[in-house]
């Protein structure tokens, strides 16, 4: 009989099998209108391809935050999860500065103290399982709005009439993040069912305080993220985004609050990016 991990190393398997990193030659370039393009969408590219690149630093972090992970994890992010974002990246980022924006600004080694002192607990088994599955919602969150990003942006794309960079840019690296989210919800699935009542109890204390959408490290990130669910078309005060991304979340760490449709930290995190980016067109508006 087939067993959870099983199954999880056949999909990482396949996942390196039928979407190996897209090669840099397969993509066309070519924009009818550089400048139109980039006023509506290169500060998205921007975001986007800054989020890839900085999947360096987040190998960093999920090796400070569990000093000893299943074989299958390290197998996903090693072999499978890492070459791909980073090829995101690189692509994304050569088509913005096609279009004439500077590079990605990206921080690829900074790792942070709360997550060193996360790593430092996490020596012990019984927290070690507390960060995993804290790695494993993140990651669900991470690819589940990828996946809503990245299908909006093609339908956007496809809008302008930019059709090479719909179908050679975005439409191959949309096909390769529902893979990854797989991955996340398939872990988080099997390892929830394996904790202590008091392990789930700390899980959902940390991860209320600990949410943040995805790319955000500070306030202005989160401003950037606000425009972006704003031109993408998410801004509807979070609440769309929210119950998307949080659906199985919700599912398994709030199922007993039968009344609390999302975790209302999640609402607050994207309804919060919204009104940053709306301070900030007004700063700007008053020359502040």
């Amino acid at each position: 009989m087939q067993t959870e991990n099983d199954r999880l190393v056949a999909h990482v398997a396949r996942l390196g099998e039928e979407h190996p990193p897209i090669p840099m030659d397969s993509v066309d370039f070519t924009v009818n209108d550089p400048a139109g393009f980039g006023d509506r969408f290169g500060h998205v590219l921007d975001y986007m391809a800054r989020v890839e690149l900085e999947v360096d630093r987040n190998v960093l972090e999920i090796s400070t935050m569990l000093p000893n992970p299943p074989e299958v994890d390290k197998r996903f992010y090693a072999e499978v999860w890492q070459p791909q974002e980073i090829q995101h990246g690189l692509i994304l980022d050569r088509l913005q500065q096609l279009l004439g924006r500077p590079p990605a600004t990206t921080d690829l080694d900074h790792v942070g103290l709360k997550l060193k002192v996360l790593g430092l607990l996490a020596h012990l088994e019984p927290f070690q399982d507390v960060c995993r599955m804290l790695y494993y919602l993140t990651g669900m969150a991470t690819e589940r709005s990828a996946v809503i990003a990245y299908n909006l942006l093609h339908d956007g794309v496809i809008e302008t009439g930019e059709h090479a960079v719909a179908e050679t840019v975005i439409a191959p690296i949309k096909r390769q993040e529902p893979g990854h989210y797989a991955f996340y919800q398939l872990s988080a699935r099997a390892h929830w069912a394996t904790l202590a009542a008091w392990q789930k109890w700390l899980v959902r204390r940390m991860r209320r305080i600990s949410f943040a959408p995805v790319g955000v490290n500070n306030v202005t990130q989160l401003a950037d993220f606000g425009e972006v669910m704003e031109t993408l078309g998410v801004d509807h005060e979070g609440r769309d985004l929210a119950a998307d991304v949080a659906r199985v979340e919700q599912e398994l760490l709030w199922a007993r609050d039968r009344g609390l449709p999302v975790p209302d930290y999640v609402t607050r995190a994207f309804r919060e990016a919204v009104e940053a980016a709306a301070a900030r067109r007004a700063a700007v508006r008053l020359g502040m």
